[in-house]
């Protein structure tokens, strides 16, 4: 498919429109999930640690699966995949609410509601960067917003519907919600050229000589004749069994009457397309070596491993809170009639807060992003440790909000990524990271889950959690140090500072 050039504007808005709608509608309950959890705890009584498999599944495997989203977006389209998704996000939350035991919803809405909500995320963002150039980075950021609002408004929708219509009510209205994304996707129309014909299909009286190599023995190519002439008589015999004996016969002298130079020329085009599969083979299978060498090559970067160890301890220990904060404050004995708002919508809120205000932080050149991000990891670990001191609303809702505003640092990490490794590796290097990212993402919640159903209070679990984020940024703080960079500068031309802030948020 040929692409034009991205408009900038237009038909664009409507993308970032749809996909801000589309990240919402299909973000909301996945991210909300702790409202769920309590319900399910109830319903089931299963432990903290087996029931928070549910919610961080959904929100881990999309991350997990990146590599075969963007593969699916890439080969069928973003609206196509968009319009998949809506129905796997849908079908997945409304046969959530028939799920008759814990291990029913790690399917239902674990992975066919995560690997939703990772397919639409992939289209959204795929399709809005094919409409944007100049002004990428704005429609990014707008359509990012999507999740975060969705995370404040479900939280506070679901424990409504729940009291309203019950846990399966509630599932089967937020599954019919969730089919509006199909709208939204019907509207993310493909950005092509018309005026360019579309590219050519490889035929094989088109292969260059260059894959004519190998010179096959005359055996191997009377064996593909055979093949094929054998071929040819069993699909006639399949086709139209009465006719069979006569079709063969038939057949026989019609290769028999062949002459040499038509023989000739049929045994050439056997072995060209032999051998450019062969040279085809062979050369994805040198894609495949590079790709790991690169790979190799990455985790020489002192920086990108202590980036990649940082972003799976932050993941394992700073997401449980949105999906666990509920159950802390009931774990706590804190009244319902003490809620002014859900906290879990207190760290949606707050997210969003935090996507803006930390992005512009990084757009000026006097702020060095890599140890913004550093701050923001060793802040988290603070406000974790913080956490089993607790006891009342209003000190849980404080620290909700500084967590949820922490979390944004989610804006800034592309910015991270790029200064580490370079614009030319950003893609290969982030698809690392959000892969182990999505690991910690499964993983977190669980892990605090089972702390509690150990010990039987939340405290341990938090020390953990809090103990992990630490860690992550006191590694990547004594990576980024100047003094690990100073052998590494007599060995390369540019010294690892040299990407500017302007061409990282271009990226």
């Amino acid at each position: 498919m040929v692409f034009g050039k991205p408009p900038d504007g237009g038909w664009g808005w409507v993308i970032v429109a749809v996909s801000f709608f589309t990240q919402f509608l299909c973000y909301g309950s996945p991210l909300a999930v702790g409202v769920l959890y309590l319900e399910w705890l109830d319903a089931f009584g299963e432990g903290k640690g087996k029931t928070a498999w549910v919610g961080s599944l959904a929100n881990g495997i999309g991350l997990l699966a990146s590599p075969v989203c963007s593969i699916c977006v890439s080969s069928f389209g973003a609206r196509p995949v968009a319009i998949f998704s809506g129905f796997m996000v849908a079908g997945g939350l409304m046969m959530s609410s028939f799920a008759p035991n814990i291990y029913f919803l790690y399917v239902s809405y674990g992975i066919v509601v995560g690997l939703g909500c990772g397919l639409l995320y992939t289209a959204t963002v795929t399709i809005t960067c094919q409409y944007f150039d100049k002004h990428r980075g704005l429609a990014l950021g707008l359509i990012s917003t999507g999740s975060s609002v969705g995370l404040f408004i479900y939280a506070a929708l679901q424990r409504e519907l729940i009291e309203l219509y019950g846990l399966d009510g509630c599932l089967l209205i937020v599954g019919a919600l969730s089919l509006n994304i199909l709208a939204c996707g019907s509207l993310m129309r493909p950005l092509e050229s018309s005026s360019s014909p579309p590219p050519e299909k490889m035929c094989v009286d088109k292969v260059p000589e260059q894959y004519f190599v190998y010179h096959e023995k005359e055996k191997t190519v009377e064996e593909n004749i055979s093949i094929l002439e054998k071929g040819y008589i069993d699909e006639k015999c399949v086709n139209n069994v009465p006719d069979c004996k006569q079709d063969s016969i038939l057949n026989k002298n019609v290769l028999s009457s062949i002459n040499i130079n038509e023989k000739d020329t049929y045994k050439k085009k056997v072995v060209e397309q032999t051998n450019f599969c062969k040279q085809l083979a062979k050369r994805k299978w040198q894609l495949y070596l590079t790709y790991w060498k690169e790979t190799m090559v990455l985790f020489k970067n002192k920086v990108f491993s202590a980036l990649f160890v940082a972003i799976l301890l932050f993941d394992i220990g700073g997401f449980p809170p949105s999906l666990l904060m509920e159950d802390v404050a009931r774990s706590a004995n804190i009244s319902e009639d003490d809620y002014y708002m859900p906290l879990i919508s207190i760290i949606g809120i707050m997210t969003t807060v935090g996507k803006l205000i930390l992005g512009i932080l990084a757009d000026f050149k006097w702020v060095n992003t890599l140890y913004l991000y550093v701050t923001t990891l060793l802040m988290t670990g603070v406000a974790l440790f913080a956490i089993p001191f607790a006891k009342s609303y209003l000190t849980l809702a404080m620290l909700s909000g500084i967590l949820g505003f922490l979390t944004g640092n989610w804006s800034i990490f592309p910015y991270v990524t790029t200064k580490t490794v370079g614009i030319e590796k950003l893609t290969h290097a982030y698809g690392i990271l959000m892969f182990f990212a999505g690991l910690g993402n499964s993983l977190g919640p669980p892990i605090v889950g089972w702390f509690y159903d150990w010990t039987q209070e939340y405290d341990t679990a938090f020390y953990f959690s809090g103990f992990c984020v630490l860690l992550g940024g006191f590694l990547l703080l004594l990576a980024a140090l100047p003094c690990w960079n100073a052998c590494t500068n007599q060995s390369s031309k540019l010294p690892p500072n040299t990407y500017s802030y302007k061409v990282a948020s271009n990226a």
